[in-house]
């Protein structure tokens, strides 16, 4: 009897909660937000095997309904095989806790005779520190210039060194 009264209060708790998610500001609800950064170390596989290495600052403001998470990074990656050298600097947003992250880079890459710049549309998915994604790079002298994935896929793991909780009531 009691454990039926304790569940059924707790539903009423966080339907109330939930129900509130919409108003925040209505409510008095807490504005919370968070900052977190730190190094990512990640591969990228296409046609080549590409080492990455970057830092990332994460940003969001937690509401109980939706949770909008914004992203920036900056890294370089180095393809071993052919000796090219990259530096991506990008932006992601999450517009949900459980949806896809879309996003983009601005990139440069260089085998020390000749540059390309360029513009990678991504899109993936965000779990843990984790963040897969896979996208497109657009590139300058692109007929010229071999040895870059155009098409790929990433993976990286963010190692999350400071965070930043700050609450406004």
């Amino acid at each position: 009897m009691w454990l039926r009264k304790s569940i059924s209060s707790a539903l009423i708790v966080f339907a109330s909660f939930w129900v509130s998610g919409q108003q925040d500001a209505k409510l008095g609800l807490p504005e919370v937000r968070v900052l977190k950064s730190g190094p990512y170390i990640g591969v990228q596989r296409g046609s080549y095997w590409v080492g990455e290495l970057g830092a990332e600052l994460q940003w969001k403001r937690i509401k109980l309904k939706t949770a909008l998470t914004h992203g920036v990074h900056t890294g370089i990656n180095y393809n071993f095989t052919n000796n090219i050298l990259g530096y991506d600097l990008g932006y992601w947003i999450k517009p949900s806790r459980l949806g896809l992250t879309y996003g983009g880079n601005l990139i440069l890459r260089t085998d020390f005779n000749q540059n390309a710049f360029g513009f990678t549309p991504c899109v993936g998915y965000k779990f843990f520190g984790f963040h897969a994604q896979t996208g497109y790079q657009f590139l300058t002298n692109s007929k010229q210039f071999n040895g870059v994935n155009t098409f790929f896929i990433s993976l990286r793991f963010v190692l999350i060194n400071h965070r930043d909780t700050k609450i406004k009531r």
